[in-house]
């Protein structure tokens, strides 16, 4: 299977349902989908796009997105999909260090994008411009005008192997440069099976899509749907970041699930005004990449009592590893956020020590996973790709079922076989010769009722080595009282973990993907 047969099959299953549909009313069955990704699949062909190359795809979220990630796909290529927020030296630099055979634009983003591809050596890379990505009707007035000038040959669908590469997905690098995380079609496919398996879409679903396409939670929603004739509703990054809009969208478009960061539903449940609505339709919510305050979680619960609720975890170099649905009921006395959970079926999991070896039950360590959805690798980065992996340990003596992915994530394994997450081994810090992990004192500061947003870092300091800084986002805007925040951290936290020093802001910075922006916060220092 791949993930361009899923759309094939779908279209033949279900050719007039609703496919994608974008805010303000424009839409496209799938039979529409299907023919617009195969006319871009035959203008890439004629650009000399083949299998194993990459395509860059620099495009606003829209349906010509949808359609030009099918169209790159049905060719056997991989895409490259981009930011269009970034900077244009970022996203010049992604295209150039995987070398894109093409790049897919829209004309405003095409000057910068030239430039910035000329500096990096790469000038010579072909553009395919839209002139605006929107309805599909940008793509369609494209191809229609390369047509004109010389008729793209039609070719057939290619098919390509387990192993093929299907998308490269770019993250910030430690070197300050961003790489690049290989995604075969076999890492999405068991994927999106998984998703099958476990959420049992219905083609009656209406999907939300509101992860911009360059992050990894984009994958359960444009292909899970796509898989089962349900429709796939587009929230664009203006209407994304808008509570109130936002909520009358996922109102108006009848999501039934939905998926994106804690951070977007916090703020959905503090200022999205969901009790003016109906929101009787939707049956799942999901959410992931960062810990979700367990205050805003029981407020969102009370609001919408009914779906059910799913805790999905897991880097971009796994998608999805492990999963915990949230009871019927929350209790009123919970303070902690909820588990990650239990490894997905086609998935492995260990807890590991800095040997490399397997820990006892509720000792903490790295966790470590195996499985079709693991990554090959990072994009020419052989250095990197080898240190990401277990070699030592369980690594060493399991090597052949595999190598086990070095999450960087801290756990224990509770009863059942339910993993508790403790935070990042590259966010634990020594103060005065004590271990911290910065998560836990972020954790603390959210149980404080008059806290919205809470991120703590560790700042260089001449006399005692480091200093916490807590850079906190109050439900008034306003400041707390120093003296009783600290009081409130006594009574939850050991002294050497409370806090040094603390930042008040109208609200944190967050990255293109809506999770808090450490680096900024770094930068502020």
């Amino acid at each position: 299977m791949t993930l361009q047969r899923y759309l094939d099959e779908t279209v033949a299953r279900f050719p007039e349902r609703a496919a994608v549909r974008e805010p303000g009313g424009a839409s496209v069955t799938y039979r529409e989908l299907g023919e617009l990704s195969d006319r871009l699949r035959d203008r890439l062909a004629s650009m000399g796009v083949a299998p194993g190359d990459r395509v860059g795809i620099y495009l606003r979220k829209s349906i010509d997105t949808v359609a030009a990630i099918f169209g790159v796909l049905k060719t056997g290529a991989a895409y490259v999909p981009v930011d269009p927020s970034a900077p244009p030296s970022r996203n010049g630099y992604i295209f150039a260090n995987c070398s894109v055979k093409v790049a897919i634009t829209e004309r405003r983003f095409e000057p910068g994008l030239r430039k910035h591809l000329s500096e990096e050596g790469a000038a010579d890379t072909p553009l395919f411009v839209i002139d605006e990505a929107a309805g599909g009707a940008g793509l369609r007035a494209a191809l229609d005008a390369a047509d004109a000038a010389t008729r793209a040959p039609r070719v057939a669908t290619v098919h390509t192997g387990p192993d093929a590469l299907a998308y490269i997905l770019y993250t910030s690098g430690s070197t300050g440069k961003p790489k690049g995380v290989i995604l075969t079609q076999r890492n999405a496919t068991s994927f999106v099976d998984w998703c099958s398996e476990t959420f049992a879409p219905a083609p009656e679903d209406v999907f939300s899509s509101h992860a911009p396409f360059h992050f990894d939670l984009s994958i359960l929603d444009i292909y899970t749907p796509l898989k089962h004739g349900a429709s796939l509703a587009l929230v664009p990054e203006d209407i994304g970041k808008d509570p109130q809009k936002l909520a009358r969208l996922i109102h108006d478009a009848r999501i039934t699930v939905w998926y994106s960061t804690p951070s977007v539903l916090s703020l959905l449940v503090q200022y999205g005004k969901l009790e003016d609505y109906d929101l009787s339709h939707i049956r799942t919510i999901l959410f992931a990449g960062e810990v979700f305050p367990i205050v805003h979680l029981k407020a969102l619960h009370a609001l919408l009592p009914a779906p059910r609720y799913f805790n999905l975890y897991g880097p971009t170099e796994t998608n999805v590893c492990t999963f915990f649905e949230l009871p019927p009921a929350i209790p009123s006395e919970r303070v902690d956020p909820f588990p990650i959970g239990m490894v997905c079926s086609h998935l492995e999991a260990v807890v590991v020590d800095d040997a490399g070896d397997e820990v006892g039950r509720g000792e903490r360590g790295e966790l470590c996973i195996r499985g079709a959805s693991v990554t090959p690798g990072y994009w020419n980065l052989p250095e990197q790709t080898a240190k990401a992996y277990l070699t030592t340990g369980v690594g060493a003596r399991d090597a052949a079922k595999g190598p086990w992915y070095k999450t960087g994530d801290v756990v224990t394994e509770e009863t059942g076989g339910v993993y508790v997450y403790a935070g990042r081994k590259d966010r634990m810090v020594k103060k005065r010769g004590y271990r911290v992990e910065l998560g836990e004192i972020e954790s603390c500061l959210y149980r404080h009722p008059d806290v919205r947003e809470a991120a703590v870092v560790a700042i260089p300091d001449d006399e005692l080595g480091l200093k916490v800084r807590a850079h906190l986002a109050t439900r008034d805007g306003g400041r707390l009282s120093v003296i009783a925040l600290k009081g409130f951290c006594a009574q939850h936290l050991p002294v050497y973990m409370i806090p040094d020093v603390f930042s008040f802001h109208a609200e944190l910075p967050k990255t293109s993907t809506e999770k808090t922006d450490y680096q900024a916060l770094m930068r502020m220092e």
